[in-house]
């Protein structure tokens, strides 16, 4: 039995970049076209070159993955259809997807194309990747952040792909969670534009010289090149190398490296080491950013992965660029190919090319008699002989022909370009890859809904009320008291799951107990859930199956939050957040029957939310978030560990500022529930002025780092707000209106 070897998948953002990874020898490619994909900046591919690198890996055995892995908005949808179709005719091998609605039109458009889950999904665990696994995904890419430990248990429980990153550049936050580009400067990661604040200088006032700056978001490069036998070990499918936004000779060159290391270990050479001090000395070289790391397969944070005295990449070496570009990029290989041709007049045109074990014939027109000049020997060989850009370079030719054989020249080209993609096709197909696939009977994509649906009297009415989401016992109590004692109805009541394990959790519950006649109240589970919270999340469904009638649902921030509600048959009722990201029509019919209410995105203009609602056939209320300082980060990263020490007593408290260049101040929260940093936005977001504009949407209010203070006079003014009796005084000296305006690109 064939023991299946692990993939070495590399980057490419370029045509160059392209080459020089296959020739370095990556077994697989991924890239971007000129839409949708999460490295807008990158060069990427035309549809003319990305068919051509597709048919040219195959050739060499190897395939090629296209990056679909940003959110799509609903004016784009049109798009994505007739994008895709050349290059799924041409054989892509896969698609690496964030969008659950873009993985559904895929899935139902092209039949048998690959679909692969990006990181971008924030995937965590077992449950959310077992959720995929289940609407059709063969490979996901987990979160950067898990370690081997939690990979392998994903690969052993669900039998997926598993595609992991073991070299480059390192995101500090979780991906598909960070909005610090977007509401900073509009440039949004999840459309593959970051601009990356994370490496940009900043004061701490945790450090001992707070007015010193330094770079407490900025992650060392992974380098895992030690530890392939051990990642081999663990389950990992596919290696994958980060840098499409990096030089072609980036590419090539770590590529090669990680090749002859991996080959080492299969070949099981015994006295030699398994990686050269060279090897080291040479990847040390290309673009590492300050020093290497190995990222986080041993460890969940820490100092020592951090850049803290400068993100700068090192340098390169101009004699080892030079080398690799002559090496791998420069020139191609060309496999060997003897060419057989019969010319006999009165027969058909014969032409036989045998390529190693690989054998094919091909019949052109039938041979005439010359009636002036008949062919030669040399002029059929030199046409037979023009291989130009193919890979094919000629070894011997044998020509046969009659002495007054007479065959037109365009009928040769045609007969030897016939010939070449024959043979190009049977030495794809021997390798088990597509060569082509036909198109006429997929089906074309359906019209995006545009009617709105009427709202009725009643659901007016409820949507006009406020839901207010609490993160500590401190403002759900404030909450709790105007309920009570004040002009103040709500819809739905949120508060963090976290706040059923504390220490007052008895409080909370007769809080919550003294509400259960006035409101709905739901739990929102955390951002981020990971194997570490199995035993947190045994007991928060104990409680919730103890409480079932008081707590009577959950938020959920994630696919794993949701996944891990329908693993415990959970029969409360469930709603999502708005980083549970529903972007299109297509997304938002998935989950329409799935979901009491959704939140409507941050990063959509209030015009492009608009649009979303329309088409809302089913029954899915939504809600929109009028106030509250936005989650700029969520990350696994601690910056109190980075630049002080670990301090778990102040467990979700406010623990650090982070102050840029402009002195706006970032609050740091460090949850050490689940050992992850939040960073906010240094003012909240307040609606106020245009909050009228949503009849038919549930306002709600979100209370994160306010005091008690803060939230009774927060919520007093929203409140008197929607009442039609408006407080003059703002209960905040700054804020934001976020992408209400301008959105994202």
């Amino acid at each position: 039995m064939k023991v299946k070897r692990v993939e070495l998948l590399a980057p490419a953002g370029n045509v160059e970049g392209f080459y020089g990874a296959i020739h370095a020898g990556a077994d697989a490619v991924y890239l971007g076209g000129e839409k949708f994909g999460a490295r807008a900046y990158a060069d990427n591919f035309t549809t003319e070159q990305l068919i051509e690198c597709i048919r040219y890996a195959h050739l060499w055995g190897r395939k090629v993955y296209l990056t679909v892995n940003t959110l799509v908005k609903d004016k784009e949808w049109p798009e994505l259809y007739d994008y895709i179709l050349p290059f799924y005719t041409a054989g892509l091998d896969g698609v690496i997807i964030q969008d659950i609605g873009v993985f559904f039109h895929l899935k139902e458009r092209f039949p048998g194309l690959e679909l692969h889950v990006s990181t971008q999904m924030t995937l965590t665990g077992v449950h959310g990747a077992a959720y995929m696994k289940k609407l059709g995904a063969c490979r996901i890419v987990p979160a950067r952040e898990l370690s081997l430990k939690e990979i392998r248990i994903i690969k052993e429980e669900t039998g997926l792909e598993i595609e992991a990153f073991i070299h480059g550049a390192m995101c500090y936050c979780y991906s598909g969670q960070c909005l610090f580009s977007s509401i900073l400067g509009g440039r949004s990661g999840n459309r593959g534009r970051c601009a990356q604040p994370c490496r940009l200088p900043y004061k701490v006032n945790t450090v001992k010289d707070s007015n010193k700056e330094c770079y407490p978001l900025s992650l060392k490069d992974m380098c895992t090149i030690e530890h392939i036998g051990e990642l081999i070990e663990a389950g990992i499918d596919s290696f994958k190398i980060e840098g499409r936004m990096k030089k072609p000779e980036y590419a090539a060159g770590v590529t090669a490296i990680y090749r002859r290391v991996i080959d080492r270990y299969y070949n099981h050479t015994d006295h030699v080491p398994l990686v050269k001090q060279s090897e080291l000395n040479d990847l040390s070289k290309l673009y590492i950013r300050s020093e290497r790391q190995n990222g986080y397969y041993h460890k969940h944070n820490g100092a020592d992965m951090v850049t803290l005295e400068s993100p700068a990449y090192s340098g390169s070496d101009d004699a080892l660029l030079t080398k690799i570009r002559e090496k791998y990029i420069s020139k191609r290989p060309h496999k060997k190919v003897d060419i057989y041709g019969e010319f006999m007049v009165g027969n058909e045109a014969v032409l036989t090319l045998v390529c190693g074990d690989i054998s094919i014939t091909v019949h052109g027109d039938r041979v005439d008699k010359a009636l002036k000049q008949p062919i030669t020997s040399e002029n059929v060989k030199k046409q037979l002989c023009k291989l130009g850009d193919t890979i094919f370079e000629q070894n011997s030719v044998y020509i046969r022909l009659d002495d007054n054989a007479f065959y037109p020249l365009k009928a040769l080209n045609d007969l030897r370009r016939m010939a070449v993609s024959e043979l190009e096709d049977c030495i794809i197909e021997r390798q088990g890859l597509c060569a082509s696939r036909c198109s006429k009977n997929l089906t074309m994509p359906e019209i995006p809904l545009t009617k709105a649906t009427a709202i009725t009297s009643m659901e007016k009415c409820i949507c006009e009320e406020l839901t207010v989401s609490v993160s500590t016992s401190e403002q759900l109590k404030t909450v709790a008291s105007m309920i009570l004692n004040c002009d103040l109805s709500l819809r739905r009541l949120y508060f963090e799951s976290d706040l059923l394990v504390g220490p007052d959790v008895e409080k909370v519950l007769d809080c919550l107990l003294a509400l259960s006649d006035r409101v709905q109240i739901f739990t929102v589970l955390p951002y981020i859930i990971r194997k570490r919270d199995d035993d947190y999340l045994k007991k928060i469904m104990s409680v919730l199956k103890l409480h079932k009638k008081l707590i009577t649902g959950c938020m959920v921030r994630s696919l794993e939050g949701y996944a891990f509600l329908c693993h415990v048959n959970y029969q409360g009722s469930i709603c999502s957040d708005t980083c549970f990201y529903i972007w299109n029509h297509k997304t938002l019919n998935y989950w329409s029957d799935k979901l009491v209410s959704f939140c409507l995105p941050r990063e959509l203009n209030a015009g492009e939310q608009m649009t979303l609602l329309k088409g809302n056939q089913q029954i899915i209320q939504a809600e929109k978030i009028i106030y509250g300082h936005i989650p700029m980060m969520i990350s696994a990263g601690c910056v109190l560990k980075t630049t002080d020490k670990c301090r778990i007593e102040r467990c979700d408290s406010t623990s650090a500022y982070l102050t840029d260049r402009y002195q706006k101040q970032f609050p740091v929260v460090a949850n050490c529930v689940h050992c992850m940093n939040i960073i906010y936005n240094s003012v909240p977001l307040s609606l106020h002025a245009t909050q009228d504009k949503w009849q038919n949407v549930c306002k709600r209010v979100d209370f994160t780092i306010e005091s008690e203070a803060k939230t009774a006079g927060v919520l007093n003014y929203f409140n008197s707000l929607l009442k039609g009796h408006p407080i003059t005084e703002l209960p905040f000296e700054e804020y934001t209106t976020g992408h209400e305006k301008r959105g994202v690109e």
